[in-house]
């Protein structure tokens, strides 16, 4: 017999009431209705009770769970998986598989750039320490999803308080580079092109395209029992060397707006928020993480600070995605790591219009940002989750205080109710004790904090660990713990759901540049000959994205040589920076290679020193085949895959052609080219014209605003840089056209 939860759970159906699935907790039959015992009372109380509300059932829940088991759900971190899947984040770790072969049980040290931490076997975890909140980031398939999923819960229901484990995920139906800590999953589920290429499809083709995705996104979820997801990000982007660009849906606040509007309410399961077969929804990062200071991200010192330059700049560009979130009841907000700058920053207004008085604390410590605004004026509901490795690593403004007083500063003085990263089981306990142990009479505390602030109180646990419970009840995570593996499968294999997928890669191409050249109909390709090239900063896989192409484009008369092609085709990847560790200088935009660029003191401040930056290897031959092509009448078509707001001088320059693709599959746009399907797509993002537009000062301050996004930013720029037209910021080409925000043609 299998040991597998997934063979073993048996199911009971309530008429007119949810299913009851279990494989160890006692079900109970009362009024000709079935109840599970969650609460081990053998009783239908008022926990046991689906009938009564999620708000009344975890109310009452909180008031027999243990302090350690309040304490144990106050935090979330990644888990591994079982052998079949070895965690990438543990070199040389050797799992132990439990009798199902789906979990780990193996003892693992782990380090990250969130912190270190020893953990236990994933049962130790669940029964001993009572952790319930982790986060998936295996590229599992469906059903070994589902079966992992359920074994936890199957480990979750032999506690005598059953609480369900929520595994909470990154994104996973986006194309694009798989990178630890932001999209750790990708191609399993029907897989749309990047947030900013569902934005450039639905800027041309109609919100529809954002509805698909969202409801196919609910659908592959659920039946894999994956509940919670980390996306999507309501952040406006308006520092084009954000790294975190890519997953935004651009720097229009109408559009994100939209977007928003759409897809919580489809993912969540209804405009009231959570349903039984929906997935709950984490906006982040509140208040938004685009205002840059140069770009550098808080994952590193550098990035610490949100700048604020222009006057009214959060509230008219980096709210309004947050309010459009609260306004379809968004079931969690996750706040960024940074923190606002008093002295760089313009005043701000709140929600009220009210002056606001900066705290520099980053903002999941922040309690104006996250009681005052979010709550009180904005009217969230749901809980904060904060982002992952803020009481090690990122904890910006509160670096003075200890892990346990950072800990009890996030939840009882800021508000936060899931602190994300480690599992500080011990450290939360320490904060608890704190508070009644009379600790403080002989220890002092940092300047501007008081025992108060940095303690756990029953109150603000119980609050916490309320407001987690309830989203898991209006889940119906606690009747209907597990998913039908097999289901599973079915439904992520859903053919609809792959081609209105690809469907959204042709939408998502965006035509900048085009002779006449294209469509390139069968007529006109005809007997000519074609030279293809993927370019990448990485040689080698530019070598196999390369050989990809001369695949689909097998059919065609293809040359090794440019001198002999008629058309060239050159697909270019860039890539600038690591996410997770400052460059030297400023991120990079240019696609270059081997370009001298100036070095950045502490303070973001340019210096005299120098160092080299490579965005794409090869970079100067796009010239040199451009030359080779174009010398005999050959046509150059070039597309470039946008994750950043590159300057695209050195390549549209010498391209007869030019798209722009956002993680978009190169079928797709090869679909575009060949005029199989007509482009539709609209830049959600205007590309900078080129390094003097977002230059820095001595003083460390950019001539183009951080916290203003590029259609606007021309109204803060110097005359002296404004063409005829009054424009500076956004690039033109040679025909003439601005590569700036819905800007996009067709034939």
């Amino acid at each position: 017999m299998s040991n597998k939860a997934s063979d073993n759970f048996k199911t009971y159906q309530n008429p007119n009431g949810p299913v009851i699935t279990t494989v160890a907790r006692p079900v109970m039959q009362q009024d000709n209705l079935y109840f599970k015992d969650i609460d081990g009372t053998g009783t239908v109380s008022v926990v046991n009770d689906w009938r009564r509300s999620p708000e009344e059932r975890a109310s009452a829940y909180v008031k027999l769970l243990s302090t350690d088991e309040k304490i144990g759900q106050l935090f979330i971190s990644d888990w591994r998986m079982g052998p079949k899947y070895p965690s990438g984040r543990l070199p040389g770790h050797t799992p132990v598989a439990d009798e199902s072969g789906c979990v780990d049980e193996a003892e693992v040290t782990q380090k990250t750039i969130f912190g270190e931490q020893k953990l236990p076997g994933t049962s130790t975890l669940l029964k001993e320490w009572f952790s319930r909140h982790t986060i998936v980031r295996e590229n599992a398939a469906p059903d070994d999803m589902a079966d992992y999923l359920n074994q936890l819960q199957a480990i979750a229901e032999e506690c005598d308080h059953f609480v369900p484990v929520q595994a909470a995920s990154n994104s996973r139906n986006e194309n694009g580079a798989i990178v630890f800590g932001m999209n750790d999953a990708g191609g399993i589920y029907a897989t749309w092109p990047g947030t900013l290429g569902i934005a450039a499809a639905v800027r041309g083709n109609g919100i529809e395209t954002a509805d698909e995705w969202a409801e196919a996104i609910r659908r592959s979820w659920e039946a894999s029992n994956l509940r919670k997801g980390y996306m999507y990000m309501a952040d406006c982007l308006t520092d084009p060397r954000w790294q975190r660009t890519y997953g935004t849906f651009g720097e229009d606040p109408e559009l994100i707006c939209q977007i928003m509007e759409h897809i919580i309410p489809r993912i969540q399961g209804s405009p009231e928020g959570v349903t039984q077969d929906g997935v709950a929804v984490t906006t982040k990062h509140f208040p938004g993480g685009g205002p840059r200071e140069n770009g550098f991200d808080p994952h590193y010192a550098a990035g610490q600070w949100n700048v604020y330059a222009t006057p009214g700049s959060l509230q008219k560009y980096h709210i309004p995605g947050f309010t459009a979130a609260v306004a379809q009841n968004t079931s969690s907000i996750m706040p960024y790591y940074s923190k606002p700058s008093t002295e760089k920053s313009s005043v701000q207004q709140d929600c009220l219009g009210n002056d606001i008085d900066f705290k520099p604390y980053g903002f999941a410590y922040n309690r104006f940002f996250i009681q005052d605004m979010l709550r009180d004026q904005m009217g969230f509901k749901g809980y904060i989750n904060s982002d992952t490795g803020i009481v090690h690593n990122m904890s910006w403004g509160v670096e003075a205080l200890d892990y346990p007083e950072r800990i009890g500063f996030a939840v009882s003085h800021s508000g936060v109710d899931l602190i994300s990263g480690l599992f500080d089981n011990e450290s939360g306990r320490i904060a608890y004790e704190r508070a009644i142990n009379g600790y403080y009479d002989t220890h002092e505390l940092p300047e501007g904090f008081t025992p108060e602030m940095v303690t756990l109180t029953d109150e603000a646990i119980d609050r916490a660990v309320t407001r987690t419970l309830t989203e898991m009840f209006r889940l119906g995570m606690f009747e209907n713990t597990y998913r039908d593996a097999k289901e599973a499968v079915r439904i992520c294999a859903n053919q609809k759901d792959w081609d209105n997928a690809y469907k959204a890669h042709l939408q998502s191409v965006v035509l900048l540049k085009n002779d006449g050249t294209l469509p390139l109909t069968a007529e006109k390709a005809e007997d000519k000959k074609i030279y293809v090239e993927a370019f990448d900063k990485d040689p080698r896989q530019a070598e196999l994205s390369t050989a990809a192409l001369k695949e689909l484009l097998k059919e065609y008369a293809l040359t090794d040589d440019p001198a002999q092609a008629d058309l060239a085709i050159l697909f270019v990847t860039p890539s600038s920076g690591n996410y997770f560790n400052a460059t030297p200088g400023f991120l990079e935009l240019d696609i270059c290679e081997d370009k001298t660029v100036c070095n950045v003191d502490d303070n973001n401040i340019p210096q005299k020193e120098t160092h080299q930056e490579t965005t794409l290897t090869g970079a100067g031959r796009i010239k040199e085949i451009a030359a080779s092509l174009h010398a005999h009448g050959g046509k150059v078509i070039s597309n470039i895959n946008f994750p950043l707001a590159w300057l695209v001088g050195n390549v549209e320059q010498y391209s007869d052609v030019l798209l722009a693709g956002f993680e978009t599959y190169p079928a797709a746009t090869l679909d575009v080219i060949f005029g199989r399907c007509t482009p539709t797509g609209k830049l959600p993002i205007t590309l900078p014209k080129d390094d003097s537009v977002i230059a820095v000062d001595e003083n460390g301050r950019c001539i183009s605003p951080n916290d203003v996004p590029g259609f606007d930013k021309d109204q803060y720029m110097p005359d002296s840089m404004k063409d005829e037209n009054g424009k500076a910021y956004a690039y033109r080409d040679a025909a003439g056209n601005y590569y700036e925000l819905n800007f996009g043609l067709s034939f």
